[in-house]
């Protein structure tokens, strides 16, 4: 996994280095960030393939990939951060998730423009370039700092994200919006934020980071507080009383259409 992150986030960093340099505009590095995914989509689909024949996949781009060994399954997102990276701005990754009959035992995160490598094991712990990661042990939202996704035109429940917003942002010491999930999830592993929520995200945007911050100490959910968060698109996480400070916030009367 290590190694099919690295040489995907190899090509992203080539890549990355030449999008900068083009005119941005819909037609032209959008099609040239299509392309980049999909050769960053391309390097992880052929290593694991030849590291393990028979597993399936479930990936951003090729979908759902039967294999032989119906056991096993990579979930993967080859480029976390599409308008990070379109735009020039150096935050995007590579995750790769790996479940063993519907239970997620590894997790990858690279990200390539700053060479960080996020690692976790079911029960073997998680780290960030080889040092031992743990959740933030914050107590009080009022202390904390919170990580979140904004949707944008076309896409989620604006009046929705906005309640979240303010009931949040009246409780916390600052909100956060950084534009890849993923690494919005190390980073709350490692420590760097103390919670985070989003909506409206597939399971190849969380299944690596799922892991990690459950193997830092930390506490993951949906945001009913339940484990559905591949069928719903939902996650909220953080420290146990994060975790359950957040979900109070969230709870609060919803927003109407």
């Amino acid at each position: 996994m290590v190694n099919a992150a690295r040489k995907a986030g190899s090509s992203l960093a080539r890549d990355f280095g030449e999008v900068q340099n083009l005119q941005v505009s819909v037609k032209g590095p959008g099609d040239y960030v299509s392309q980049a995914d999909h050769r960053a989509e391309d390097i992880v689909f052929n290593e694991l393939s030849k590291a393990r024949p028979g597993y399936g996949f479930l990936m951003e781009e090729r979908g759902a990939v039967a294999g032989s060994d119906d056991q096993h399954r990579w979930i993967v997102d080859p480029l976390d951060g599409t308008t990070n990276f379109l735009h020039g701005i150096p935050n995007f990754a590579v995750s790769i998730g790996l479940e063993r009959q519907g239970v997620l035992v590894a997790g990858v995160i690279y990200a390539p423009a700053i060479d960080e490598l996020y690692t976790a094991e079911r029960g073997g712990g998680a780290f960030l370039n080889d040092r031992r990661m743990r959740v933030a042990a914050r107590r009080a939202i009022s202390d904390c700092v919170i990580g979140t996704g904004i949707p944008h035109l076309g896409r989620g429940h604006h009046g929705q994200a906005l309640l979240d917003l303010k009931n949040v942002m009246g409780e916390a010491a600052g909100i956060r919006r950084f534009g890849a999930a993923s690494l919005d999830l190390a980073w709350l592993a490692a420590g760097r934020i103390d919670g985070f929520w989003e909506d409206n995200l597939s399971p190849w945007d969380i299944a690596a980071g799922v892991l990690m911050i459950r193997e830092a100490g930390g506490f993951v959910s949906d945001r009913n507080g339940g484990q559905d968060m591949f069928e719903n698109g939902t996650i909220v996480a953080g420290n146990e009383l994060v975790h359950k400070g957040l979900l109070g916030l969230l709870a609060k009367k919803a927003a109407s259409r």
